[in-house]
């Protein structure tokens, strides 16, 4: 591979620093997702608590995300960050200081689940918004993103593993404690930035015409309800297979919780992987068609973990599901990055982080719920047969989509030859790839 394209966003200073300082808190955060699964079910041994606490966690973004996306558009983006890494930080040393001093319950995981599910409505569109502030070259951008994958997902390699050891040696309240004190890496990243101010409306009319206004444009354009459909299904179905892993782990496998950390580290194996061939990747153009091929990939491997009973082929497709996943993920987010208007960025990408992680949460409840009465490998199994449904359902779209996106793509310029008016006949051909 040509390493100097993949990583070639990194060439930005503030992106530089953001990528640095959040390669050592995402780990921190895997460690806390890792203990918090399997503090709860160790405490109760409860599928539907399982279900309950990751739906507590999730449910804010629901509920608050529309409102963040009208303010992350308004406020600056730099220092909303600098904020919600602060409260995380806070909310990770209440864990540690609960979990360590043997006074933790289920009910203050609950809580305290809720709290940073209120700090993530506004992290993660601020997050997503940001990067374009980071990378001043907008052909850097799916770069970015794809970076941020990786990122992401080399993280969630490294942290479930170490969680999983540190877990079985000292207990969960070590995972907490070291979350809390990783992210003083990505507050330092954020305040050594130099971010130039971005021009915004002084006189802004109500939150509510503004938050109507991005709803309107929101569905008002197909390729952006598209995506956001497809991921609302696999968030529904797809997602809550990380909710269920602390039973698969113990009852299906018959491990404990250095087996856990091994099951969500294949899946990171497979995101990075996933990740990094999107990084080296040139252009938007051919993403459209990896939607719903990686999104069916998804849920036939979802379907095929769900009937295995050995740990290494477990592993194996464990793999698979994350390097499909995280291609879906990536690739949308690439697309919707790509189309969407500047002034509506926060806004759109607020409903971004709805249909991703806003929905997740009565995924998880209902998986709970149905995996106590049918047990986790069924649920898993129609989980991953409608996310294949819903894999068909956009490729059957895909065409008109193309129609849709390509005039944007001449417009900036990802088409160059047609912005330049040569080839006008091939209007007439099929149009390229989203």
């Amino acid at each position: 591979m040509n390493w100097s394209l993949i990583v070639r966003a990194l060439r930005h200073r503030n992106y530089r620093l953001f990528f640095g300082g959040q390669g050592i808190s995402l780990i921190g955060t895997w460690m806390t997702r890792v203990a918090t699964g399997w503090l709860v079910y160790r405490l109760t041994g409860s599928a539907f608590l399982l279900g309950l606490v990751s739906f507590a966690g999730q449910i804010p973004i629901l509920v608050l995300g529309p409102f963040a996306g009208v303010w992350v558009d308004r406020w600056n983006r730099h220092r909303v960050l600098v904020v919600t890494q602060a409260l995380s930080m806070l909310e990770s040393f209440a864990l540690a200081a609960l979990a360590l001093t043997h006074s933790i319950t289920v009910h203050e995981v609950i809580l305290l689940n809720l709290f940073q599910g209120a700090i993530n409505s506004f992290d993660m569109p601020a997050r997503q918004a940001f990067v374009i502030e980071m990378v001043e070259e907008p052909e850097d951008l799916g770069n970015a993103i794809a970076l941020n994958s990786s990122l992401v997902n080399a993280a969630r390699l490294i942290g479930p593993s170490v969680a999983g050891l540190i877990i079985a040696g000292v207990g969960e309240g070590y995972c907490f404690l070291i979350d809390g004190v990783s992210y003083l890496a990505v507050i330092a990243s954020l305040l050594l930035m130099i971010v130039i101010p971005r021009s915004t409306e002084r006189a802004h009319p109500s939150v509510l015409s503004e938050l109507r206004d991005g709803w309107n444009y929101v569905v008002g354009f197909r390729p952006i309800w598209s995506i956001l459909l497809l991921l609302v299904c696999i968030s529904l179905v797809g997602m809550p297979y990380t909710t269920l892993m602390p039973i698969f782990a113990g009852k299906v496998l018959h491990g404990g919780a250095h087996t856990l950390g091994f099951l969500m580290g294949a899946v990171g194996v497979g995101a990075l992987a996933g990740a990094v061939t999107l990084a080296a990747r040139t252009s938007v153009l051919g993403l459209g068609r990896v939607v719903p091929i990686t999104a069916a990939g998804f849920g036939a491997s979802l379907i095929a973990f769900a009937g295995s009973r050995l740990l290494g082929l477990s592993l194996f497709l464990l793999v698979i599901t994350g390097f499909c996943f995280m291609q879906n993920l990536a690739s949308c987010n690439t697309i919707l990055q790509t189309i969407v208007e500047d002034k509506m960025r926060g806004r759109v990408m607020s409903f971004y982080s709805m249909a991703f992680q806003g929905i997740a949460p009565f995924g998880s409840l209902i998986a709970g719920v149905i995996a106590s009465r049918i047990g986790a490998p069924y649920t898993l199994m129609i989980g991953g047969a409608i996310c294949i449904c819903g894999a068909s359902l956009f490729a059957m779209q895909l065409p008109t989509l193309r129609r849709l996106i390509r005039p944007i793509y001449i417009q900036i310029g990802i088409i160059p030859e047609l912005a330049k008016g040569v080839h006008a006949a091939s209007v007439w051909q099929d149009p390229p790839e989203s």
